[in-house]
């Protein structure tokens, strides 16, 4: 990994605004909305409360946009002609993508870091144990999006595609069980969705798993449902870089 393009990178994202408000900002205004000003936050769960239940989530939206906007831009500069000019350096291609990761997962942890701070100024409860799981999972099941924004910078080929990636991430959200509480065939069908699992996995040591009234989920499912989307979206990305090179 190149550090000093790591650092470089890494002031460029944070000096964009829009990008940061999207990553940080919206998931802290979503878990103020839903979390801390309802009065079903300090509602018991397994290990926790409701409102840490939702902070996690929040945690978890706001970490996957991170990855899916910083992945989709690295396969952006690809094409605008970035690739050339590091084409021209000793650095290889395997470095840029390892820095690339880097610089994301760097990003994603600040979303996870501001959306659990707030839950503990605001009344989110849970064990330390499951505090440090869930929020460390959070962070963790973000990085199956890189693929996720990888795959539409290279099928959309625009700025645009941060647009159509970002806007479906919500959709993603509503239908993975992230921002209203699914039940009976909605949730059912939400299990199929590429962000049920990563939701599920870090609420799971706040929740024992309880996903509904009457509903618990067993730990291989949301494992199971990260595992499976990973090779999806991981097989799509690699698909599409593979059709860009032979274009090339």
């Amino acid at each position: 990994m190149n550090v000093t393009y790591w650092a470089i990178d890494l002031r460029r994202t944070v000096r964009d605004g829009t990008n940061i408000f999207f990553i940080v900002g919206l998931p802290l205004v979503m878990y103020f909305v839903f979390g801390s000003a309802q009065g079903y936050r300090d509602e018991p769960v397994a290990n926790g409360n409701v409102g840490a239940v939702v902070m996690i989530s929040m945690a978890v939206y706001g970490a996957v946009t991170a990855t899916t906007a910083i992945s989709g831009g690295a396969a952006l500069e690809r094409f605008q002609g970035w690739g050339r000019q590091l084409g021209l350096t000793p650095w290889s291609g395997a470095g840029f993508v390892v820095t690339k990761s880097a610089v994301a997962m760097t990003i994603a942890a600040v979303p996870v870091l501001a959306v659990g701070v707030a839950g503990a100024l605001t009344g989110a409860q849970a064990t330390p144990l499951a505090w440090l799981l869930s929020l460390g999972a959070a962070w963790l099941g973000s990085a199956v999006f890189a693929a996720y924004g990888l795959s539409a910078g290279m099928a959309f080929r625009s700025e645009s595609a941060l647009g159509v990636a970002g806007g479906s991430l919500v959709l993603l959200a509503f239908a993975g069980n992230l921002f209203v509480p699914l039940s009976g065939t909605a949730l059912e069908l939400a299990r199929y969705t590429p962000l049920y699992g990563v939701n599920a996995l870090a609420r799971y040591p706040l929740t024992g798993g309880v996903v509904a009234d009457g509903v618990t989920d067993p730990l291989w499912l949301p494992l199971l449902s990260v595992v499976a989307w990973t090779l999806i979206l991981g097989t799509a990305a690699a698909v599409l870089v593979g059709r860009r090179r032979g274009r090339g």
